[in-house]
């Protein structure tokens, strides 16, 4: 496995790779949901390549960038045993040199949910995620599900700007307890811990609640809220959307997403899941 740390290295060992290349971008400090990844890529690609890299430019003044978990070690020895062909670990100043000043905006996508709470978070993400693709320029890129808006984000910012890199969404991988496996979780205290599972209980409640005949998008909307509140949670927003367009929906006819929002304590934590009616099958898609 090869460990490199410039542009000029990265894209000189590219070529010296088989294809088809797998991409999986992450912030590092890794965990199964990562790993997930890397297996659906080595499935599907001849070599695949890991970046880890903690964008300084998706963090707003005043979040936990300084302290976001870091534990480069682990995540070298999980890439090594996952078999990872190269680890592209940049320093920020290898991607955004002094002089930096071109920026890319999903314009629409980014403006609601987490773009209206964290405003020029998605300017930074589509902004790292489009040099790290022109890097690596692999044919394939693999995105958790667990981050739905940015990865419909990512999606319309590859076709858009003709990238040639198809974006793969993979399923969220979740604890045993139904909690989605994110890096920030290692902030939660026990007891939150024991009540972040609320994410996922409201969740599948909106689903149940569907399933039973709810068509309404506030109705699912206000059950999901009213659970994380009794939790013991901080909601941001809890909303029904269109699974592309991530637009509110009044009425769920096909498919839709249930997105989620929640403060515990000093951590805020995200989740989704789609909302299936009855009558839904594959062959809507």
């Amino acid at each position: 496995m090869q460990v490199i740390e410039t542009l000029d290295h990265m894209r000189a060992a590219r070529s010296a790779l088989r294809r088809p290349i797998g991409f999986v971008p992450t912030m590092g400090y890794l965990h199964d949901g990562h790993v997930s990844l890397i297996h659906r890529a080595h499935a599907e690609c001849a070599s695949v390549v890991v970046s880890i890299f903690v964008n300084p430019t998706q963090f707003l003044p005043g979040e936990d960038y300084e302290r976001y978990p870091r534990d480069t070690p682990r995540d070298l020895a999980l890439c090594e045993k996952a078999a990872v062909s190269v680890v592209f670990a940049p320093t920020p100043a290898e991607v955004y040199p002094p002089d930096f000043a071109s920026y890319v905006e999903v314009t629409g996508l980014q403006d609601r949910w987490e773009g209206a709470i964290r405003p020029g978070h998605f300017r930074g993400v589509a902004t790292v995620v489009a040099k790290l693709f022109r890097i690596v320029q692999a044919e394939r890129a693999y995105f958790g599900e667990k981050d739905y808006q940015q990865l419909q984000i990512v999606r319309r910012m590859a076709l858009d700007l003709c990238l040639d890199t198809d974006v793969i969404s993979c399923p969220t991988i979740r604890e045993p307890d139904g909690l989605a496996m994110s890096s920030r979780n290692v902030y939660l205290s026990a007891d939150d811990r024991q009540r972040a599972v609320a994410l996922f209980r409201a969740l599948s409640a909106a689903q149940s609640q569907l399933l039973g005949g709810e068509t309404s998008g506030s109705s699912l909307s206000s059950t999901m809220k009213d659970l994380l509140v009794k939790a013991g949670l901080d909601v941001d927003y809890a909303a029904v959307v269109h699974p592309s367009s991530l637009e509110p929906l009044e009425r769920i006819g096909r498919e839709a997403r249930a997105l989620l929002a929640a403060r515990l304590g000093p951590v805020r934590l995200i989740d989704n899941a789609p909302l299936r009616p009855a009558t839904w099958s594959e062959t809507q898609k």
